[in-house]
Parts: structure tokens; sequence; C-alpha cells
């Protein structure tokens, strides 16, 4: 549909058989050019947050460690894959969704960037998936750069 719309969505199944709009509607309200009249976009559950045009959000993980600081306590990092269809890349990174006490989105924020240099629009690594270890830290996969790297929190200054 071009290279900002339609955003990726974030859902949230709160019950069985939600209906998020695929194929009939993108992003909550954009009908889709070949399927939109056959439905209207407030037929279906809204997303929950927009998540960038083409980012590709694959991998998240709800943070229920205790390494890094109380604020990451539940909220959600997903992996955006990057765009590979869009003119000027996006994606390419780590962000956290920030819920509130009701688990409703209040943000989306970068948390680890760096694999895309947006500069040059040159790319050296794809975050597919996120694991949290047992000790709180995070892995992070690649299947760009074909690796895997752990984040770890410190609170000591070095």
């Amino acid at each position: 549909m071009g290279d900002d719309v339609p955003q990726c969505e974030l859902n949230q199944a709160e019950k069985d058989h939600l209906h998020f709009g695929y194929p009939f509607c993108h992003q909550g309200d954009i009908a889709d050019p070949e399927f939109g009249k056959q439905k209207s976009c407030d037929e279906f559950v809204k997303p929950a947050a927009l998540m960038g045009p083409h980012t590709a959000p694959l991998g998240m993980e709800f943070y229920t460690g205790s390494q890094f600081p109380a604020t990451y306590q539940n909220q959600i990092f997903v992996a955006r894959h990057g765009s590979w269809n869009r003119s000027k890349k996006s994606g390419y990174d780590i962000c956290i969704v920030t819920l509130d006490s009701t688990g409703t989105v209040e943000s989306v924020k970068p948390f680890v960037e760096g694999w895309l240099d947006s500069s040059i629009d040159d790319v050296w690594g794809r975050p597919v998936d996120l694991e949290q270890l047992p000790d709180g830290s995070l892995l992070i996969s690649d299947d760009f750069a074909n690796a895997i790297y752990r984040i770890s929190y410190s609170s000591e200054k070095q």
C-alpha cells in the first residue's frame, strides 16, 4: 500500500475468536484496496499499538526478570526485524512497549538500535526474537548476522 502504510500492529487477545481485521482492514482504520469493501474497519478489534510501517515485529517477550530496574517489570520487548520493501528502511531494532497498570499501551520506544545505519540505509543485523534468561538478562537472535546477543543490566558505574 506504500512506504508509510499500513503500519504493523501489536494486538491484544483478551479472549478467543477475536478478529483484528486482516485481510479486510489494516492498522485498525485503513480498508484494504482489494478486500476492504466487504467489511467495515469498525467491525474489528483495534490494535493495542501501531509499530511503524513495514517494521516486521516478529518476537516479543514480557519482562519478568529482576536484573533490569523495576520500570521494566511486565513491559514488552519487541524484536522488529525490519523492512525490505520500503524506499527508506525502518525497524531493525528492539523496542519496548510500556504498559500502564491496566495493560493498556502507553508508549513504544527504542530500546536497542544500531543494526541499521539510516544515514546510508545500510543494514548489518536483523533482530528476530528475544528470550529472557533465568538471571534476567535478554538474548536476541539475529538472522542476518547469524548472531545471538546478550543484554544485561548493571547499576555499577564503570
